[in-house]
């Protein structure tokens, strides 16, 4: 299964390109304002407006065998801690050796963030090659899970 938390998801044509190639379901989790897909392998899952329910449905599913892709960095912390594979939109992994940095710099971020409210910010703009190692990663990542007999 992947599970998308879709609500700001800059690849989710790419993860139902894959999803469909590959014949694995995936479930789209956001507030609302998605449209539905046609496709009948992607769920879409609506949660309660609110802050982190759509994080919070699927770190409660998210576990061995599935892909998460996120850039919470919170909730991939709790996906990694119930086995699954994480990526982010540009395709970096999510993985028990990294995590820990990848909060404790998001912490130190909102600190900075808040100390000078003035501090103008924000990630480069998503590219064509982000788009990409992505599509490489979530391959990798099911080649992987399918490879240990998850699938």
């Amino acid at each position: 299964m992947i599970y998308v938390d879709a609500d700001a998801c800059p690849v989710k044509p790419e993860v139902e390109t894959v999803a469909t190639r590959r014949r694995v379901e995936v479930r789209m989790v956001a507030n609302g304002g998605l449209r539905p897909s046609q496709n009948p392998l992607v769920q879409m899952v609506y949660v309660p407006d609110g802050p982190d329910e759509a994080d919070k449905w699927i770190a409660e599913q998210a576990g061995k065998g599935d892909v998460v892709i996120t850039a919470d960095i919170p909730l991939a912390a709790k996906a990694v801690e119930a086995g699954a594979r994480v990526l982010n939109h540009n395709g970096e992994a999510f993985t028990p050796a990294n995590i820990g940095n990848k909060l404790a710099t998001r912490d130190l971020m909102a600190d900075l963030r808040a100390a000078d409210p003035f501090r103008q910010g924000g990630g480069k703009a998503f590219s064509k090659s982000d788009r990409s190692r992505f599509l490489d990663a979530l391959d990798r990542a099911l080649n992987e899970i399918k490879r240990q007999g998850k699938a």
